[in-house]
């Protein structure tokens, strides 16, 4: 009596597992691949001797004055850590969220003491997953005097390498004009 129900109910979950476990993602990673290759490889960045240096999807840190910087990382221990991706969940008034932006302030204040623009939001502020690898333009600009004087080159010249790495808004709507910084610093490497 019993195998009357439970054998197609096993059968059931054969096919259903084939189906979904197995045929569903080989036919979708299949369909990104041949759609979207780069994308669906993890949009892998290398270098100029063909060595990987990093995703084009997760920030990096960088610290030295000659590079630009991006958004603060919300993961620990280790900062753009994909397996830890999650935002600080800091809500504005946690006296936490302000010592974090105030010190991140400060030490953009530290590195270009001369710099009187307001400090954009997103040099102080982690993204909601903690892993961002764009900064806005008002934040790369914000950047310029540091980098052109790290590197003693024209700030021009640094503006214009935003210009032609800007990235619109998707569709022209949703989120604001960017930049990639790794893809950015990669730029400023290649100046010479």
């Amino acid at each position: 009596m019993m195998t009357r129900y439970l054998r197609p109910a096993l059968s059931l979950l054969v096919v259903m597992t084939a189906l979904l476990g197995l045929a569903y993602p080989l036919v979708i990673t299949g369909l990104a691949q041949l759609a979207l290759p780069r994308q669906a490889a993890g949009s892998l960045v290398y270098n100029r001797s063909g060595q990987l240096i990093g995703s084009s999807l997760i920030g990096q840190a960088f610290s030295d004055p000659r590079y630009f910087r991006g958004r603060p990382s919300a993961t620990s221990p280790q900062a753009y850590n994909g397996l830890a991706s999650g935002g600080s969940n800091l809500g504005p008034l946690n006296p936490a969220l302000i010592d974090q932006v105030s010190a991140g302030v400060r030490a953009l204040h530290a590195d270009d003491p001369d710099q009187a623009a307001p400090v954009p939001v997103d040099l102080v502020t982690a993204s909601a997953s903690g892993l961002d690898p764009d900064v806005s333009l008002a934040g790369a600009r914000y950047q310029i005097a540091r980098i052109a004087r790290a590197r003693g080159i024209a700030p021009a010249v640094v503006e214009k390498l935003i210009a032609d790495h800007a990235q619109d808004r998707l569709a022209g709507l949703i989120g604001e004009n960017r930049v990639n910084v790794l893809e950015l610093n990669l730029a400023l490497d290649q100046l010479r």
